[in-house]
């Protein structure tokens, strides 16, 4: 072996030795190569740069875009809302549904990313169905990687392979080429997982519990919402139709104070922020808060044309994609203190509704639209996800104590869910039609994201993984290298030499 190739292993050694102990990180370790490959005259500088200008790898950079979008819309978590209501009770039927999503959504979009926006999803339903999570998590990591074996840009590796055989001059694979093996072993692996599921119970360390995060339904228990939260359908002839809020004085007169609407359209339900400008329609369904739970809404339903609907559970937990709660208190500098709920303007001023006040750690249980605020007072704000994070900005008179876990589930552009779904469908069909490059594809399909307003600039950078990027751009340059000093030709030789003529009969039957 040349001196060349001795350098090209001990530097593919050393990066593997690197990964095991994760030392440095990845990305690092990519840079690394990436500029001793020209130091020690393997390759030119060109030639060990080359990866940044690979279509493989701005593809995969897109597709996490792409993935991020479809999270922003709310899509993937619709599909986890639609798990859980179509699962009951049943493990069985909850652990087929799960992988068989899970491995869906991967074929499409980064599958780590999958597992994360599924983890706590999963734990939902193991703790509703008092079931071990392990049971759970491991299918759900399995299933992810299955993903990558149904479609030409679930993994990077399949693009990878694709992109080498054509600079080759070879045929490449179509976007469907890996799915018939990638559904057997993804029903095999469902089967698998039924089989042995009792015995993928992890083995407790203690018997202390985790501390959770605050959620939705702790914040709404401490102000004592559960009871006040009410469903109402505006009725045909509503003397409330085509009226704004702030002109029909609900909370003052019949002490209601409506949080949200949902409105049906055609294909859909769309989630309105109740503020002072919003026009009932007929059809509304308010989703409303009674100032005093032993208040009977009948009365004022009936005079308002309003009709009282079914909450089998809180409207906070059903929305909690795009509504949400805060707990905020007032600093030392506040100005706020001594006025009232009404003097406040919440509504008004930061689209946030104030459904709750605890004064000396009990919630009050009263109209609070007249009540004075106290210094040591701390009120709960409903409202947007992204009118709750502004409040973070207000540093001189409000300090957001608690914002509870589901904050990590918000879709700022649920409402732009159908033209995410579209871009999707126009991506795979381009990808499967051979129209245009995959490539061309999943960047056609990137603007079209943009211009949707499925997804911003920012947002965007920020889905991308730019260490897995970079792994990938340091790792290419190694093919080339072994290729250059004679590393493939030895290889092929010895395993030839090794495996005789079987290997021959193999190698012609692959090519």
């Amino acid at each position: 072996m040349s001196h060349e190739l001795w350098i090209v292993l001990a530097l593919l050694l050393g990066a593997l030795v690197c990964f095991v102990l994760n030392k440095p990180r990845s990305d690092v370790v990519a840079l690394i190569l990436l500029i001793l490959f020209p130091l020690t005259g393997i390759l030119s500088i060109s030639d060990s740069l080359a990866g940044f200008s690979n279509p493989t790898v701005i593809l995969i950079a897109a597709l996490f875009v792409v993935g991020d979008a479809l999270v922003r819309t709310g899509i993937v978590y619709r599909l986890g809302d639609w798990l859980l209501k179509t699962s009951g009770n049943s493990e069985i039927r909850l652990l087929t549904l799960l992988m068989a999503s899970v491995a869906l959504l991967s074929s499409v979009m980064s599958s780590t990313g999958v597992v994360a926006v599924f983890i706590p999803v999963v734990l939902s339903v193991a703790a509703r169905l008092k079931i071990p999570p392990g049971r759970l998590m491991m299918p759900l990591a399995f299933a992810a990687l299955i993903g990558g074996m149904l479609t030409l840009v679930a993994t990077p590796p399949n693009m990878v392979v694709n992109n080498e055989l054509m600079q080759s001059g070879h045929q490449g694979f179509n976007f469907f080429s890996f799915t018939p093996i990638g559904l057997t072993i993804l029903v095999l692996g469902i089967g698998y997982m039924l089989l042995l599921r009792h015995w993928l119970v992890p083995t407790a360390n203690s018997d202390t519990p985790l501390q959770q995060r605050l959620t939705l339904a702790d914040l709404a228990k401490a102000y004592c919402l559960t009871e006040r939260e009410v469903r109402l359908r505006v009725a045909g002839h509503s003397p409330l139709l085509n009226q704004p809020l702030n002109a029909l004085a609900l909370r003052s007169e019949y002490g209601i104070n409506v949080v949200a609407v949902e409105r049906p359209q055609k294909f859909r339900t769309l989630l309105l922020l109740a503020t002072g400008q919003t026009v009932v329609q007929p059809g509304d369904i308010l989703l409303v808060d009674l100032a005093d739970p032993q208040m009977s809404v009948m009365q004022a339903s009936a005079i308002l044309g309003l009709e009282p609907l079914p909450l089998t559970s809180s409207y906070f937990s059903l929305h909690a994609h795009e509504l949400g709660l805060a707990e905020v208190a007032f600093p030392p500098e506040s100005s706020l203190p001594g006025k009232s709920i009404q003097q406040l303007a919440f509504r008004s001023r930061y689209r946030l509704n104030v459904l709750g006040i605890r004064r000396n750690g009990k919630a009050l249980n009263q109209v609070l639209v007249d009540e004075k605020l106290q210094a040591t007072d701390t009120i709960l704000v409903a409202g947007t996800w992204q009118d709750i994070q502004q409040l973070h900005r207000q540093n001189r008179d409000f300090l957001v104590l608690s914002v509870p876990a589901e904050i990590d589930e918000m879709t700022p552009a649920a409402k732009k869910a159908p033209h995410a779904l579209a871009c999707l469908a126009l991506m795979v069909v381009l990808m499967v039609s051979n129209l245009v490059p995959a490539v061309v594809a999943v960047l056609i399909t990137c603007l079209l994201l943009g211009a949707c307003r499925c997804i911003d600039l920012a947002s965007a950078y920020k889905a991308i993984s730019w260490p897995s990027i970079l792994l990938i751009v340091g790792m290419l340059p190694f093919a080339q290298a072994l290729q250059q000093t004679g590393g493939i030709d030895l290889l092929v030789n010895q395993w030839l030499a090794l495996m005789g003529n079987a290997s021959y009969t193999l190698v012609k039957t692959l090519l």
